[in-house]
């Protein structure tokens, strides 16, 4: 496999922090830097094989299986980023991720990919085939934008080449960068595509994700919606990357507006370089829900308590056959039949209603929009449900504003032990109580609520610095000595260039009075105080 880079900052280099303060506003491929890491071209070479490292996107780029994907195929996956492999400005990624919703949130900790295989007959070429794969690497969710953008550049590149992708790199480095709430307006190859970006304070509606493929486990959603919400390690078998990779967004998306915080691998192979992390039998399989083609994995990972396995789907006017629960016992042979293969136990009961909704509507040929939002709306109902009660009690530790004032320390958010949340809340929620419990001791529940933490730390911290603010500084100095004077003002300054890193949702009108005040304190010292103080 041959893979070559476009789009990174080869010539220029990201400056060291010690410089960042001196850098101008922007740098060359700064704004391509805030959609994309890197445009990968790979090439399957019979002769040259594996000669590069970066071999899990290589691996990733490709079908485990080529018979069946003659022709085009989109498909994603997602892989760990190296630590401190990108540095970011000041503000650049907290900036965007205050703004968007968590599920849309930059991921500093992971790549996504977008392929574009191609793969057709040629017999010019050793193998008889020509394969290549155009990929697009990014911290972004963004699956129906790149996956729109690869519709038109790939077809595009592989009739062209490198002028055509130089040409979208630059093109892409003019782009606005990312900003919630706004219509982008990003031109690409004679194309203008308009985008807008959620912001966090909008209305949550239905995912536009494709599901088509997933119709056959829709009598499931309830179960498979626990097994997501309590992080549950799950195998999802496919025929295809892109039936993959679909159906595994598709899951992890169903408990928004609640972020999924454990591991996922829309598309995973046996060349990954974590494939041994997760076939070991010495331990419980890890929190992770993990898109496999190959067959081989069904031996491989029999040990895992849940395996979806998904069938080929092809789409008519009939019902198509619904899969089943059964035993992890019959997992055993590689023509395993379609089916959820766990021994989960459901905390609530199936709503028959919805699945009976659902199956007419295959039947009738409802439009896909159509069954999608219906499916959405159940289970964002069913996540706000269970969601809403912890909301109102988090929020409830928030201390009042009455309470927050200049000259005292900020006071701090209560953090109370599981038992005490778990007794509080025992009697709003009885219906959901016992798969509370389990959610309790859940990855996904200890990310929202440390997020929650966060978010309400932020919020006094903004509370505190406004109350600052508007606080008569020049009345409180006036009988104080010239060493609580100098202190006052470091931790005032402090706090401004907290607010400006952070960006905090202060009015700058009131950060600019505060900052005149400290200067007019400043004023007030002597004459080398003064000198001392501008130096800072």
């Amino acid at each position: 496999v041959e893979l070559e880079l476009e789009g990174e900052n080869r010539e220029s280099p990201r400056a060291p922090p010690t410089v960042l303060n001196l850098l101008p506003e922007s740098l060359p491929w700064d704004r391509f830097s805030s959609w994309l890491e890197c445009v990968c071209v790979v090439t399957f070479d019979l002769e040259l094989g594996q000669a590069i490292e970066k071999t899990n996107i290589c691996y990733l780029s490709f079908p485990d299986s080529y018979s069946g994907c003659l022709g085009d195929t989109q498909f994603s996956f997602r892989i760990r980023q190296s630590v401190g492999h990108k540095l970011l400005l000041p503000g650049e990624e907290d900036n965007y991720n205050q703004e968007a919703p968590v599920v849309l949130q930059r991921d500093p900790a992971h790549y996504y990919g977008y392929v574009y295989f191609r793969q057709v007959k040629d017999n010019t070429i050793k193998r008889g085939y020509f394969q290549k794969s155009l990929v697009l690497i990014s911290q972004l969710p963004f699956v129906n934008l790149f996956h729109s953008l690869l519709n038109l550049v790939a077809p595009e590149y592989f009739e062209k080449l490198e002028p055509c992708l130089e040409a979208v790199c630059n093109e892409i480095d003019q782009w606005p960068s990312p900003a919630p709430g706004k219509v982008l307006s990003l031109p690409i190859m004679g194309v203008l595509i308009q985008v807008r970006i959620p912001s966090k304070n909008d209305k949550i509606g239905a995912s536009p994700l494709k599901q088509s493929n997933q119709e056959p486990i829709l009598i499931h959603i309830q179960m498979l919606w626990e097994l997501m919400l309590l992080g549950e390690p799950v195998i999802v078998m496919a025929p295809s990357p892109t039936v993959s990779s679909e159906t595994i967004l598709a899951l992890i998306s169903c408990i928004a507006p609640l972020r999924y915080f454990c591991d996922y691998r829309p598309y995973f192979t046996i060349h990954d370089s974590e494939f041994r992390e997760y076939m070991t039998r010495t331990q419980a399989p890890p929190n992770v829900v993990l898109g496999v083609t190959n067959p081989f994995f069904i031996k491989t990972f029999q040990h895992w308590p849940h395996i979806l396995r998904i069938g080929d789907v092809k789409m008519s006017g009939d019902l198509p056959k619904q899969i089943k629960v059964k035993k992890l016992t019959k997992l055993r042979t590689l023509d395993t039949k379609p089916g959820i293969y766990t021994s989960y136990k459901t905390f609530l009961h199936k709503d028959k209603a919805l699945i009976k909704r659902l199956l007419k509507g295959i039947q009738r040929k409802r439009p896909e929009e159509a069954q999608n939002a219906i499916l959405r709306r159940h289970v964002l109902e069913l996540t706000q449900s269970f969601i809403i009660p912890l909301e109102r009690y988090v929020a409830s530790l928030m201390p009042l504003q009455r309470t927050i004032t200049a000259w005292k320390v900020k006071p701090a958010i209560v953090i109370l032990a599981l038992s005490h949340i778990v007794s509080c809340l025992v009697n709003i929620i009885l219906t959901h109580w016992a798969l509370l419990r389990r959610f309790f001791k859940s990855p996904n529940f200890d990310g929202w609520f440390r997020l929650r933490h966060q978010e309400m730390a932020r919020k006094l911290q903004t509370l505190h610095l406004e109350v600052l603010c508007e606080t008569d500084l020049l009345l409180w100095v006036r009988d104080k000595s010239e060493v609580e004077i100098v202190d006052l003002v470091l931790k005032l300054r402090e706090k401004l260039e907290t607010a400006r890193i952070q960006h905090l949702p202060v009015n700058q009108q009131l950060l600019h009075k505060l900052e005149s005040y400290i200067n007019t304190v400043i004023s007030s010292l002597p004459e080398d105080l003064q000198a001392v103080l501008q130096q800072y």
